[in-house]
């Protein structure tokens, strides 16, 4: 019987142009729900392919997957939630170009199609450029979150562009109240929230390639067009009547408390600038849909830079060539891939071609819409800096920013760091 199953399970992997069945071995970040997850996708690849699929998840998996590369016992795939890592791993012979034609669907059929390039494509040994990530599951960052019942008792409209998000903000003064909660305190990661506002803000002032350069460091941090878009976080966190609690509030308040003001009675404050994770903080009971809801980051009108968006995700990447890995990120591309876990939990993805309806959570689809309305996507520049810096000098930089030194010598201090780490 089971040489019947087997031989069934191979005759359904000729029939979609599957190779004959292999084992394939796939190595990620997810552990308890998301392994779950991820699962139900690989099982559905394995039912069509025939394919013998085999995940393990690991919250090590930064430090694991490198020394299992160089032990040669590395999976088939890796699924990496750092570019920065694939990068240095391509560089070191570690992982394999995806199928030519890969880049071209992505720029067809993802929105902002050639940003998922251009972050999955790094130097290989010889120093030539390959493509060899392929982006599922990703995450927003800009995104203002807001209390519906607050805007609609003060009547305020759900600003469409940086200029009418900063008239808001000062008509939100001038009715005497507070427009913004911000909170940088994270313990020993004090300070990251603040850089989440820079690098929005470089999308929204500055063409991507200023992004990119600011990211890889041949724009150093001292250029202005990046002390520039600390001073537009400066704008809003550095104003005490912009901020609850005032400016000097700012560094001391915990990110995690920070959004709860605009669920008092009356609000101590009515926007909160923050990724999609933050509900998690909420009072409990909040519903989201209802007592709460977000915006778009909106850009500027006037810069003509389109609709940017900030983020993360995770890239899938061949580490163990086999016929297997080519085919599961073939399958990666298909609609259903997407659908199986967006009818879960926890799921954005940039594939125009997906049903939305078939999100479990109406929140989730309006935050994909955004991330299909993106003309740009970046991954978060900080978790793409040395860490010495972005997970160092850039936040506590942003801290003493915020209490008062220039964005002139911060960056000079930043810039310094990053020298040291070369």
């Amino acid at each position: 019987m089971k040489k019947q199953l087997l031989a069934g399970a191979a005759a359904l992997a000729m029939t979609n142009g599957w190779a004959a069945a292999e084992q394939i071995t796939v190595f990620g970040p997810w552990l308890g729900p998301d392994q779950e997850n991820v699962e139900a996708v690989l099982a559905a690849f394995a039912e069509q392919s025939g394919h013998d699929v085999r995940y393990t998840g690991s919250d090590s998996f930064e430090q694991q997957i490198v020394v299992d590369a160089e032990a040669g016992s590395a999976p088939n795939i890796g699924v990496f939630p750092q570019p920065g890592l694939a990068a240095d791993m391509a560089s070191r012979g570690f992982l394999t170009p995806l199928r030519d034609g890969t880049g071209d669907w992505i720029v067809d059929n993802y929105a902002a199609g050639q940003s998922w390039v251009d972050l999955g494509t790094y130097a290989d040994q010889g120093g030539a450029d390959q493509l060899y990530g392929f982006f599922y599951k990703v995450d927003v960052k800009s995104l203002v979150w807001y209390s519906p019942e607050n805007f609609e008792d003060a009547g305020y409209e759900i600003p469409q562009s940086m200029e009418e998000l900063k008239a808001l903000t000062d008509q939100i003064v001038a009715d005497g109240e507070t427009p913004w909660c911000i909170g940088l305190g994270s313990g020993g990661a004090t300070g990251w929230p603040a850089t989440d506002w820079v690098e929005d803000f470089m999308l929204r002032t500055q063409p991507t390639d200023v992004y990119d350069g600011w990211v890889s460091n041949e724009i150093p941090f001292t250029d202005e067009r990046i002390t520039g878009a600390m001073e537009e976080f400066g704008y809003f966190a550095r104003n005490d009547a912009y901020v609850a609690g005032g400016a000097g509030a700012v560094a001391s308040t915990d990110f995690r408390d920070s959004p709860k003001g605009m669920f008092d009675s009356p609000p101590q404050c009515y926007m909160h600038r923050q990724a999609s994770f933050i509900p998690a903080f909420f009072p409990e009971g909040t519903v989201v849909g209802e007592d709460a809801d977000f915006f778009y980051f909106p850009a500027y009108a006037e810069k003509d830079l389109g609709s940017p968006v900030l983020g993360a995700g995770t890239l899938w990447a061949i580490t163990n060539e086999n016929q297997a890995a080519h085919d599961l990120i073939a399958f990666l591309q298909t609609p259903e891939a997407h659908e199986i876990w967006m009818e879960r939990q926890g799921f954005l993805t940039p594939h125009k071609g997906v049903d939305t309806s078939k999100f479990s959570d109406p929140t989730l689809k309006k935050m994909n819409d955004i991330l299909l309305g993106a003309t740009t996507f970046r991954f978060d520049a900080s978790d793409l800096m040395p860490g010495a810096v972005g997970q160092g000098s850039f936040w506590t930089g942003m801290v003493d920013y915020t209490g008062g030194k220039s964005a002139a010598d911060v960056a000079s201090e930043i810039q310094d760091s990053w020298d040291a780490a070369k």
